[in-house]
């Protein structure tokens, strides 16, 4: 309810004008039964309205009341001391579901932040618990493997188990994300990979069961990544996009740092299974508060968007099921295989997974065995590869996007930032694996640098969907992505079985990985390109 008093000479009007005392009581027609009350004390009038926010949003234009037949001044110009004697007795968003007409409350406190930073910000933080659900094992896989008779072979088995469903999800992720929209994907993969994780303490006993768990963690964590992909291509501007996929994929490494950070201490306090029932609720706890805050927003919003690439772009759901049907045969496969640059982005994918996956799984076994660190210290030892790229995505970022906007061609500057990202892993892994006596913390130090220039990936290869074409951004990152998984399948699991083999970190670990990067920089040079493609013509 809004209170608003006003001196009695400038409303005479109401007394002596019947015409416009009745245009101002024909305004109420489309309010249905809200109330009209005027109250006279000595020379002022005060004017209250009831209504509800979905009875003012019905009001048309044309239905308003014209400032210059009532007079009334919004309440940021009235005069300091008027606005003193306003009586406000109900403020805007009671349990009614009733609202002061002209008045802009600043609630919730993100009302005024523009639409596209609530989106980047709210599926960075899906990365980040997406990530701690996916280190979460690599910690648990020791005192698992201890209490139930693992070796190295099954551990890395178990490991491997998520990329199977990660793979499998990569295509259909990025098709579903342009059919329905990436938010509604997005929250189908953050639901399921929450509840599979809370479930695998229940099947852990059980090898079948707990590998379904973990392929059904790796489907819902393999949707994200191209849904995230089909909203920044669809909201974030090109002179952006660096910053904002530098920010939601950053997460993952925050997400990264947390979990390993938490997890040594639940499982020594509460027992292994407490990080997967913990992690679990955390992901369920996003799910709950993004339908809250999807329901402020569509609440609170009173005019439609004005961008044209609005980020509520989604087809309804009947539409979006029409259209499933045929949309298959309307995606230019051919075209997507027939160009070299397109090719090459699915290798240097290949060539950065089997290097990342191995040491997300690998490292807190390898800093456990052959740094002789205990589990806390190897879990906390993980943390410093992801918390330097924290800082180095930023730097990264910050530096594509400033070479771009000053005219540096964007693919120029992709090329340099993969190239970092491959290089600067592959030297490091080098120093690591031959013997130079160095003692265990420098290998740390040289393993943490490496890895943490592995970031500026972020700025290379995964804007390069992007750049090439916005409308296929997401199936594009869903084919090379499904590629990238392999190194998870097969790596993880190779990597144990030579470590059984031949008792080798530097050849079970590290020389894959060096291969894989040289190759990969050799590739991404000769044939990447940033170059926009209208692959529907070439189809």
């Amino acid at each position: 309810m809004a209170n608003l008093t006003f001196k009695a000479e400038n409303f005479s009007f109401l007394s002596h004008h019947t015409n416009t005392q009745t245009s101002l009581l024909n305004t109420t027609n489309s309010f249905k039964a809200n109330s009209l009350r005027l109250f006279h004390s000595k020379n002022s009038l005060t004017f209250r309205v009831w209504c509800s926010i979905k009875e003012k949003e019905n009001v048309t234009e044309s239905e308003r009341v014209p400032d210059v037949l009532t007079g009334l001044k919004g309440v940021d110009e009235l005069d300091p001391k008027r606005v003193s004697s306003l009586d406000f007795e109900q403020k805007l968003g009671n349990d009614g579901g009733s609202s002061e007409v002209g008045f802009d409350w600043n609630w919730p406190p993100w009302k005024n932040i523009p639409q596209r930073y609530k989106l980047i910000g709210t599926t960075s933080l899906a990365f980040v618990i997406c990530n701690m659900d996916k280190v979460n094992l690599s910690v648990a896989i020791i005192p698992m493997s201890h209490q139930f008779g693992w070796n190295s072979s099954t551990a890395g088995l178990v490991q491997s188990s998520f990329f199977w469903g990660y793979a499998l999800s990569q295509l259909p992720g990025g098709w579903l994300a342009k059919i329905f929209g990436g938010r509604k994907v997005l929250k189908f993969g953050v639901l399921t990979w929450s509840v599979a994780t809370a479930l695998l303490p229940f099947l852990a006993g059980y090898m079948p069961g707990l590998m379904l768990s973990r392929v059904l963690v790796g489907i819902g964590e393999g949707v994200s990544p191209s849904a995230a992909t089909d909203l920044i291509a669809r909201s974030i501007p090109l002179e952006e996009r660096s910053r904002a996929v530098a920010f939601v994929f950053g997460g993952l490494s925050v997400g990264s740092v947390i979990g390993l950070l938490l997890a040594p201490p639940l499982i020594q306090n509460f027992g292994w299974a407490s990080v997967f029932y913990i992690f679990g609720f955390l992901g369920l706890a996003w799910f709950l508060g993004f339908q809250y805050l999807e329901e402020g927003q569509a609440s609170h919003a009173t005019k439609p968007a004005s961008r044209p690439q609005s980020i509520h772009m989604e087809k309804s759901f009947s539409n979006s099921l029409a259209a499933l049907g045929g949309s298959l045969k309307d995606v230019p496969w051919k075209a997507f295989f027939r160009t070299p640059s397109v090719w090459a982005m699915i290798y240097a994918h290949f060539c950065g997974s089997w290097g990342h996956y191995n040491c997300l799984s690998w490292l807190p076994s390898y800093f456990s065995e052959e740094l002789s660190l205990n589990l806390t210290e190897a879990a906390w030892v993980s943390i410093l590869p992801p918390l330097a790229s924290v800082f180095v995505t930023s730097f990264a970022a910050q530096l594509a996007d400033n070479l771009i906007a000053n005219g540096v061609e964007t693919t120029t500057v992709r090329k340099i930032c993969q190239t970092i990202a491959f290089l600067s892993p592959a030297l490091c892994m080098t120093l690591s694996s031959v013997d130079l006596g160095l003692p265990p913390w420098e290998i740390v130090g040289i393993l943490t640098g490496g890895l943490a220039l592995s970031s500026f990936a972020l700025s290379g290869l995964y804007c390069t969907h992007q750049d090439m074409s916005p409308e296929y951004a997401s199936i594009l990152l869903g084919i090379t992505n499904t590629v990238g998984a392999i190194p998870g399948i097969v790596g993880v699991a190779l990597t144990g079985y030579l470590l059984d083999t031949t008792h080798s970190w530097s050849i079970s670990l590290f020389a894959p990985s060096i291969f894989f990067y040289l190759t990969g920089t050799i590739v991404w040079l000769a044939f990447a390109s940033s170059k926009p493609q209208n692959f529907s013509n070439t189809d």
